[in-house]
């Protein structure tokens, strides 16, 4: 299967936060849109990082750090891994075993246009599990 039969299916809004903002308001937009990461994004840059829930919760483990007060740039992670809205769901779950990620930005022609987490791609997964075995099933029956 390809991201893009997957990207149809898919809420495309995407919530960003700003490098600027704090990690509180991270922490609301997260529990708001019920989602685990935030794409961390200004005017000038489509993407400039990613922000988890684990990114927050490591940072929280620290009682020195008031993690709430924080920037987004101190915990975001600035090094993030895109996919292109024609890879493969195959590809894309490569990518996010080998990375240790949950979260991937999905490029269309260079632009942005969605995020893809481990629940997308294990739900598509499923689905074609799914469909692979009624075929088969309908080829024995049939």
């Amino acid at each position: 299967m390809i991201l893009k039969s997957l990207m149809t299916n898919k809420n495309s809004n995407l919530v960003t936060i700003t490098p600027e903002a704090y990690i509180a308001d991270a922490v609301r937009l997260l529990s708001q849109h019920e989602i685990g990461a935030l794409l961390v994004s200004s005017a000038s840059e489509p993407i400039e990082g990613m922000l988890s829930e684990r990114d927050i919760v490591r940072s929280m483990a620290n009682p020195d750090q008031d993690t709430l007060a924080l920037r987004v740039q101190e915990l975001m992670t600035a090094d993030v891994h895109t996919c292109s809205i024609d890879s493969t769901v195959a590809e894309l779950m490569s990518l996010m075993t080998t990375k240790r990620i949950r979260h991937v930005p999905v490029l269309n022609d260079g632009q942005l246009c969605g995020l893809v987490s481990i629940g997308d791609v294990v739900r598509a997964r499923l689905n074609e599990l799914e469909s692979e075995r009624q075929q088969i099933q309908e080829y024995i029956t049939g």
